[in-house]
C-alpha cells in the first residue's frame, strides 16, 4: 500500500510516498480501506522530530481517518464488514489501509463526506475530554478557547453553540476574528491587537469565564488565569507558546482555580472506547441530524502531503485540512 512514512525528521519535503505492507488486524481491531486522513498540528510535530509515535504505534503518520472496513480481528462483530466509519488512530492514518481498535470507531451518517467524517474524530476527541469533562463546561458557562480558526477551535465553536456555552476565542487576524464570528463564536478577539485579558474582562463584565481551553502555554497561562472566574478550570493541551510557565500561586488560591491538562495520543485503547462511547450517545446523534460538521479548509491528495503541511504550518487555514487517498 501507499503510505507517508519518512525514515528521519525534517521539512515538508520528507513527506514523500512510500511502499509499506498492509497492517495485519490485531484481536479487536478493523481493518480500514481510508478514503481520508486528517491532517493536525501533531503531524507537524511528528515530521519536524519533536513529537514520536507512543510505543507500539506505526511510524506512518496520521492520528485520524475514514474510511470503508474491510476485515475484522478476532473478537469483531461481523456487522462492521463494509461498514463507512471514521476512527481516532494512535498513526498509521496518511495510508492506504490502517487498523484501529473497534472501539475507537463511529459510524459515518449520510450527511457527513467522507472528507468532512476524517476531520472530526482529532478535534472531537480533544475538545470533549478537555473542555467538556476536564473543565466540565456546561450550558449556561462562559469558556475562552484559544485558537479560535483552528481544528481544535472551530470544534469548540460548533460543540459549544449546540450545548448552550457562551464562547469567547482569540484569534490573530480581522480576518481570522470575522470568520470565528461568522463560525457561531459568540466574541472573537485579535490578540495581536488588543489584550484579551482586559477585553474578557469586559465581555464577562468582570466575572470572567468558567473554563478557559490552551494551547498556547508559555506566558498565556498566567494571563489565562486572570480571565476565569472564581472555581474557574484551566485546561492545557500544547505549548506551542513555551512549556514552562510562571503562576501567581495567591490568585490560585483565592479564586479556588483548577489547573489540568493531558494529551490524548498516549491514552490507552480503553479510554479511548470510552470517549468514543461517550461522543456515540451525547454528540453523534447533532452529527446525524445534520447539526455539528467540522468546518473544512482544503482537501489535498495523498501526494501532496507536504503542501497539507505547508498550509498547516503557514496559520492561514480555517478549519480542517484533510488527505484524500483517492
Amino acid at each position: 500500500m501507499r503510505a507517508i512514512d519518512p525514515e528521519a525528521p525534517g521539512g515538508p519535503e520528507v513527506l514523500q510516498i512510500v511502499e509499506r505492507p498492509v497492517p495485519a488486524v490485531q484481536p479487536g481491531e478493523v481493518l480500514i480501506r481510508v478514503a481520508a486522513a486528517g491532517v493536525n498540528r501533531p503531524d507537524v510535530m511528528q515530521r519536524k522530530g519533536a513529537y514520536p509515535p507512543p510505543p507500539g504505534a506505526p511510524s506512518i503518520f496520521g492520528l485520524e481517518v475514514s474510511g470503508t472496513v474491510v476485515a475484522l480481528g478476532e473478537g469483531v462483530h461481523q456487522l462492521m464488514v463494509g461498514q463507512p466509519v471514521c476512527a481516532l488512530v494512535a498513526g498509521g492514518g496518511y495510508a492506504d489501509y490502517v487498523t484501529a481498535p473497534a472501539g475507537q470507531c463511529l459510524p459515518v451518517p449520510e450527511l457527513l463526506s467522507m472528507e468532512e467524517a476524517a476531520a472530526m474524530p482529532e478535534t472531537l476527541f480533544t475538545v470533549w475530554t478537555n473542555l467538556f469533562e476536564r473543565a466540565y463546561a456546561s450550558e449556561g458557562d462562559t469558556v475562552l478557547v484559544h485558537g479560535g480558526t483552528s481544528g481544535i477551535g472551530t470544534m469548540a465553536i460548533s460543540l459549544c453553540n449546540i450545548f448552550g456555552i457562551t464562547i469567547i476565542v482569540t484569534a490573530g487576524s480581522d480576518e481570522k476574528v470575522a470568520a470565528a464570528k461568522a463560525l457561531g463564536a459568540d466574541h472573537a478577539i485579535n490578540y495581536r491587537t488588543d489584550d484579551f485579558v482586559e477585553r474578557v474582562k469586559e465581555i464577562t463584565g468582570g466575572a470572567g469565564c468558567a473554563a478557559v481551553l490552551d494551547m498556547v502555554g508559555g506566558d498565556y497561562v498566567a494571563r489565562n488565569l486572570k480571565c476565569l472566574a472564581p472555581d474557574g478550570r484551566h485546561v492545557s493541551i500544547a505549548v506551542q507558546g513555551g512549556a514552562k510557565a510562571t503562576i501567581p500561586i495567591f490568585e490560585v488560591m483565592m479564586k479556588r482555580l483548577t489547573l489540568t491538562g493531558s494529551t490524548l495520543r498516549a491514552r490507552d485503547n480503553a479510554f479511548k472506547a470510552m470517549v468514543a462511547d461517550e461522543l456515540a450517545r451525547n454528540v453523534w446523534p447533532h452529527v446525524e441530524a445534520g447539526r455539528l460538521k467540522p468546518v473544512m479548509d482544503k482537501a489535498f491528495p495523498l501526494e501532496q502531503a507536504a503542501d497539507a503541511h505547508r498550509r498547516m504550518e503557514a496559520g492561514d487555514h480555517v478549519g480542517k485540512i484533510v488527505l484524500t487517498m483517492g
